[in-house]
């Protein structure tokens, strides 16, 4: 079925030819019927108030905003009024040379999506597609899946953690490939899941894929399928998960044992939005956004030769780094109540709080699983506890295993005792809720001192302090 479509073409950067590249790739077709109307703003202060009339008569479905680097505070204030006068009309910026965060500055004042040239139909017609459904989504609907599956999953308070969180909603709005970096456990998952249940694709497939967990000779057709005979065995054709995945986004975790065969296929689907099942000659078409996790440093595992170097690029496109539970133990706290309330509600036990040494143990711990160790820890204290109030005795954790150190005496020892000192002050600073004198009076120091250790440490009390 084609579908109609009103395109509002604001080119502001017209010398460069983009915007009529543009033009002529819209006009050319044949998914969505369009009208188009083209607008080069050599004057944008003289021409605001004409744009406004444009949009009031043309009602474009979609506005795409042709900028350049040179025009960027120009663009912002355009796309501040657009967003205030038209706030149902999605708008998509057309730039190139944009950096992370002035591309997250203009999507935080209302952009949609944004695009960057060399422009093909088959990264233009998509994203106007998904626009134009988007626009027909019930509300109601909408809201129950962000609240749901969205950002209400990631429970954190602490500066480092909001730093990263805080982004998702914006990254959600564009189209982009997103590579999540992080330690085991630390929500990689969790994160994708927000990014795409906050995003225009949110009524169509999540399709997670753990690369590690599947033999490398299969990953090709897991990815893309096969037709029947293409192999031994093969007795029936199969459709891969990038066809489940059609619309909607398919989450790659452990992007780093992708083997390199399926790296090529999967830089092409990236670049030119299809693929081929196994034994096939013919190109399918895949309207599929990419989300890429690995708990590695993938720049390293590039330089080993293990991974591509144009595959990690097109891949790291916004990348995110969620940080480890041992950085952010103000949040141990909120996790851990976190989970109380959902196993013991599961599980139908009585158990409502932790004891104060209870919750001591807890943040002082190192958390080498992370948030996910966390919630097996808790799971397992529910189930064996028994009693309202939760003690240290009833949780149980494993010995930390010393390593060889690597560096000198002195080195490891400094490393050691700043650790020791930022986890223990962060500890009596949680159980006392921010309070430095009760907090220096458990630790047998005067409250001059243990200023002076917050100080060094940098740690935030307000954090710490309720509400």
């Amino acid at each position: 079925m084609t579908r109609k479509a009103k395109i509002l073409l604001l080119d502001l950067n017209p010398e460069s030819g983009v915007g009529k590249g543009l033009k002529g790739i819209l006009e050319k077709s044949s998914n969505v019927d369009i009208q188009i109307r083209h607008e080069s703003l050599r004057d944008l202060e003289s021409s605001s108030i004409t744009i406004q009339k444009v949009i009031s008569v043309f009602k474009p479905n979609v506005i795409f905003f042709v900028l350049s680097t040179v025009s960027l505070k120009q663009a912002s204030e355009l796309t501040r009024s657009l967003d205030k006068e038209e706030s149902c009309v999605p708008i998509i910026l057309v730039i190139e040379g944009c950096t992370e965060d002035e591309m997250f500055a203009l999507l935080k004042l209302g952009a949609a999506d944004f695009i960057t040239p060399p422009l093909t139909a088959i990264d233009i017609i998509p994203r106007i597609m998904r626009q134009l459904e988007q626009t027909h989504l019930s509300k109601t609907l909408t809201y129950t899946l962000r609240e749901k599956l969205g950002l209400k999953q990631l429970v954190g308070e602490s500066p480092i953690f909001f730093e990263v969180i805080k982004k998702i909603p914006l990254v959600a709005k564009c189209d982009a490939s997103v590579l999540i970096s992080g330690e085991t456990g630390t929500g990689k998952e969790l994160c994708a899941r927000a990014i795409h249940y906050l995003s225009p694709r949110a009524h169509k497939p999540f399709i997670p894929l753990t690369c590690g967990a599947i033999p490398t000779d299969l990953m090709e057709n897991e990815l893309f399928g096969h037709l029947r005979g293409a192999f031994t065995g093969a007795s029936s054709s199969q459709t891969g998960l990038v066809h489940e995945a059609d619309g909607g986004t398919l989450f790659l975790d452990d992007i780093d044992c992708l083997p390199l065969p399926a790296q090529a296929k999967l830089l092409r689907l990236l670049q030119e939005k299809e693929y081929r099942q196994l034994g096939s000659t013919r190109t399918h078409q895949a309207d599929v956004r990419i989300i890429a996790a690995s708990n590695l440093n993938l720049e390293e595992t590039v330089s080993k030769g293990n991974f591509r170097r144009d595959l990690f690029y097109r891949l790291n496109i916004i990348p995110l780094l969620l940080p480890p539970l041992r950085e952010r133990r103000e949040d141990i706290s909120l996790l851990a109540h976190h989970f109380l309330r959902k196993y013991a509600a599961e599980l139908d036990e009585p158990v409502t709080g932790f004891a104060e040494e209870a919750m001591q143990t807890l943040v002082v711990y190192g958390w080498p699983g992370n948030v996910r160790e966390l919630e097996y820890v808790i799971e397992r204290a529910v189930v064996f506890s028994g009693k309202r109030i939760m003690h240290s005795s009833d949780i149980d954790l494993p010995q930390q295993k010393t390593t060889v150190p690597q560096e000198s005496f002195k080195e490891t020892k400094t490393k050691v005792i700043d650790q020791f000192e930022r986890e223990y002050i962060q500890g009596l600073l949680l159980v006392h809720q921010g309070n430095i004198s009760r907090a220096a009076q458990a630790a047998q120091k005067n409250r001059r001192a243990f200023w002076q250790l917050i100080r060094k440490h940098q740690i935030d009390v307000q954090s710490f302090k309720p509400g």
